[in-house]
């Protein structure tokens, strides 16, 4: 992409060259203001008339490209806090032993353990 973007570039700036060299010789005067005359070459109104275009629109590509940057670099951030796995700061016990006298654990469908007999 880069490569076709230079040779569109080297053509415009051939092509303006051409022009130039083409119409050099012809003086012109471009009125401004009342009272404010500018003596000028068509080439130098041609060129400055390209730049003033060009130039705002080039600043505002820039600051949209320079803004999806900053926020396509957030959302990877947060996207990679989130995906990383988590530390817990708990440390990791094995389950204490079952002892042979102990009572019978609580049927896994029944998790409350059921309470002893009044009677008595």
């Amino acid at each position: 992409m880069q490569i076709v973007r230079t040779i569109l570039w080297v053509l415009l700036l051939v092509a303006v060259l051409a022009f130039s060299f083409g119409n050099w010789d012809k003086q012109i005067d471009v009125r401004i203001w009342p009272g404010i005359v500018w003596d000028t070459r068509v080439p130098a109104l041609v060129i400055v008339s390209f730049m003033i275009g060009l130039i705002p629109m080039w600043l505002y590509h820039r600051g949209v490209r320079w803004r999806q940057a900053r926020r396509i670099s957030a959302l990877e951030q947060a996207t990679a806090k989130m995906a990383s796995p988590r530390v817990d700061d708990t440390p990791v016990t094995a389950p204490a032993p079952v002892e042979a006298n102990a009572s019978p654990a609580a049927e896994p469908a029944n998790p409350v353990e059921p309470e002893p007999d009044q009677r008595a």
